[in-house]
């Protein structure tokens, strides 16, 4: 399989890492001690999800690759499982920054 890295061009599947579902990256906010008890409840709640609850859909799915032979990036693939055909690679960190701004526009 062939990743097509948004910096260095095509690359073979073998000089990544597979590091699972993409949605990890949407982890849920830790309130702290300052929380009351039914915060608490509910982030812990939002944890169990966040941690062991996984769709496992066949068709298109956003996936984490991690480069680790090459630039070191993190990626987020979005490809079909059922044919394994990649529609899209974005970097982890442009999507990280999008998401963080949207949120502090919603403030």
């Amino acid at each position: 399989m062939i990743i097509n890295h948004p910096l260095l061009g095509p690359r073979d599947a073998a000089e990544f890492v597979y590091l699972g579902d993409a949605s990890l990256m949407n982890r849920p906010e830790w309130k702290g001690e300052e929380a009351s008890d039914e915060q608490t409840e509910k982030t812990l709640d939002a944890y169990h999800d966040y941690l062991y609850i996984r769709e496992n859909k066949a068709g298109e799915h956003k996936e984490l690759w991690y480069h680790e032979q090459g630039d070191r990036s993190w990626l987020i693939v979005t490809r079909n499982t059922i044919t394994h055909g990649i529609s899209k690679v974005e970097l982890a960190r442009d999507i990280a920054v999008a998401n963080q701004a949207k949120g502090e526009s919603k403030k």
